[in-house]
């Protein structure tokens, strides 16, 4: 058979393939943006889809699986909160077709706003649940969650973890199952979950896991690795990788890849063949919990850190074993980088215009690449908790202030791929109560963070076909806002930026503003800019250093004059030209 080097996220979509799955959909959010992506390399035999949110994602997903097709639904581990809604109720209802949501869990919030544990969802949705713990194990363990799904009649949740998902190994390949689709049948009494139907179904889906467990005792996902019996150590994913590195042949190992349900048979005879027990895994005490409830005593959370992700040293430390050697060091330090919008990004224009205002407004803002406006020198927003919240936080916000007598003007802030994720309903609310708020809607013609990913403002597919473009210009008028109370603006215009803020502060009742400009690192806009870039003239600079305020990467400071550092990088915006009042900058090139 093939082999070859592949990340989680790549192993994960062969997996569905080879699982015969046809329909997949998802919502991009680092680190399960990759699946779907690799998934549409599949597109001849599965179909695929960018939903507006992980709700519809899921609800694609269970439509198929009820008309019979093998289907999965993909989203980052916040995103689960938003799928949660159809996800609880189809573990009671079950599956036609086999049916995987995947998690992408973030332990050390490399790009998340929490770390929570998504194995927790399992037994309180009553899902199936498996945790692979390299490339090999994400392409198997999907063609066994689908197999699975089927012979229980439960949802499967395939919970993945940042290092699993980017960390790449080999994986042999196999062929794809040619599963076809099962027969569509009426059954409401099973889909249809009005409370006499959820009743029922809630018994069988109890009987269900009941036979999953007594499965789970012989499941070959779950593997006893014996080395010393003086401790013997249950982990599952990523952990496992760590603790195996960590103690070596030093332990026995029970490595549960099937933590949904969990075995008790298992564990108890595991436990009982060893000396100590540990249980090491990232996150929640979730396996701890379980082992604790059957009287087995361990050692868990009180050595191994509640928070951020684990490595080897983490749990050799933990558990006072011999250390490894030394990590490489040197005395040289890189200096602090933290993460900066790009050189030319329509959303600094923006936030410099914000500035002018400070003291009139208090802006709340939302889940995107113009989050890393949040920093100095814009300070940008006070506020960040998830996406669509920066349209309908300052409804509630707007109403506080007015409570204690505070004139200041609310303004939330979010970019086109979240108004279409979750905005567009908070919108609705704020034209609806007549909220004195201002809602910015940045439009920057693409879902930007997590890797320029296509939303239902553009015309592209994820399987590369034209569709239709969805003008949320329109969608914002068809709440029936006031006309006068909408600006559409280019946000590297200064000028015009700082009138739309000015006109919104002085408005009364909902005020949208909508910035224009697409992200800079497009491929049509880098070729629309080929050669182009500012130049400063060194005569005319007076090192007054108002260029710099707008804390542009092309821009650079030295013997106290500005200079552009990287041409290269420069997109020519012009933004910088704007703050020069000696006319000292100016754009060569196309």
């Amino acid at each position: 058979m093939k082999r070859i080097i592949m990340s989680g996220d790549e192993a994960i979509a062969r997996g569905a393939w080879e699982a015969g799955v046809r329909v997949a959909s998802a919502y991009p959010g680092t680190p399960s943006t990759e699946i779907l992506e690799n998934i549409s390399q599949y597109k001849d035999d599965i179909y695929c889809q960018w939903a507006n949110n992980e709700k519809v994602a899921s609800e694609i997903a269970i439509g198929a699986s009820i008309g019979g097709a093998r289907a999965l639904a993909a989203f980052k581990h916040v995103g689960m909160n938003v799928a949660a809604d159809p996800i609880f109720t189809v573990g009671y209802t079950g599956v036609n077709g086999g049916l995987v949501f995947i998690s992408a869990d973030d332990p050390g919030c490399h790009s998340s706003q929490n770390e929570q544990d998504n194995r927790l969802y399992a037994p309180h949705a009553k899902l199936l649940c498996l945790e692979p713990s390299d490339s090999q194990e994400c392409k198997d363990f999907m063609i066994a969650a689908f197999d699975l799904s089927e012979r229980f009649d439960i949802p499967v949740l395939m919970r993945m973890t940042t290092r699993v998902c980017h960390s790449k190994s080999i994986v042999e390949l196999g062929e794809r199952k040619n599963e076809g689709v099962k027969k569509y049948e009426s059954n409401p009494s099973k889909y249809a979950m009005l409370p006499a139907n959820a009743r029922v179904r809630h018994v069988a889906v109890e009987q269900h896991l009941k036979d999953a467990e007594e499965y789970a005792y012989e499941c070959p996902l779950n593997k006893i690795e014996w080395g010393s019996r003086a401790i013997g150590i249950i982990t599952s994913g990523i952990s496992y990788q760590h603790s195996r590195e960590a103690f070596g042949d030093g332990a026995s190992y029970l490595k549960l890849g099937l933590t949904y349900p969990i075995s008790k048979k298992l564990v108890k005879e595991f436990c009982e063949k060893v000396d100590k027990v540990y249980i090491i895994e990232e996150g929640e005490p979730y396996i701890e919990n379980f082992v604790r409830t059957l009287g087995i005593g361990c050692v868990g959370k009180e050595a191994v850190t509640i928070q951020g992700e684990l490595d080897a040293q983490i749990v050799r430390k933990a558990f006072g074993i011999a250390a490894a050697p030394d990590k490489y060091m040197v005395e040289t330090k890189a200096p602090a980088r933290p993460p900066v919008l790009c050189a030319g990004c329509p959303h600094r224009g923006f936030y410099y215009a914000l500035l002018k205002h400070k003291k009139e407004i208090v802006t709340t803002g939302d889940i995107g690449c113009y989050s890393l406006g949040v920093n100095p020198p814009f300070n940008g927003f006070d506020t960040a908790i998830c996406m669509g919240s920066g349209f309908s936080m300052p409804i509630g916000l707007a109403k506080a202030l007015e409570m204690q007598g505070d004139s200041r003007k609310v303004f939330g802030l979010l970019g086109d791929s979240t108004f279409f994720h979750s905005g567009l309903t908070s919108l609705i609310d704020a034209v609806h109560a007549e909220a004195n708020v201002c809602l910015c809607l940045l439009d920057n013609s693409i879902t930007a963070m997590t890797g320029h990913q296509q939303n239902s403002g553009t015309g592209i597919s994820l399987m590369g076909y034209e569709v239709p473009k969805i003008d949320a210009l329109q969608l914002i008028l068809a709440t029936g806002i006031d006309k006068a109370n909408v600006r559409v603006v280019d946000p590297i215009d200064l000028d015009a930026m700082d009138k739309a803020i000015t006109d919104a502060i002085a408005a009364k009742g909902t005020f949208v503003i909508v910035t224009k400009r697409p992200c800079a690192l497009l491929k049509e806009v880098i070729k629309a800019n080929a050669g182009a870039h500012c130049i400063i003239d060194p005569d005319k600079c007076t090192g007054c250093r108002a260029c710099t305020k707008v804390a542009c990467p092309a821009l650079a400071f030295e013997n106290k004059k500005a200079y552009i550092a990287d041409p290269a990088n420069c997109t020519a915006c012009g933004l910088c030209a704007q703050m020069c009042k000696f006319n000292a900058i100016s754009k060569v090139g196309k």
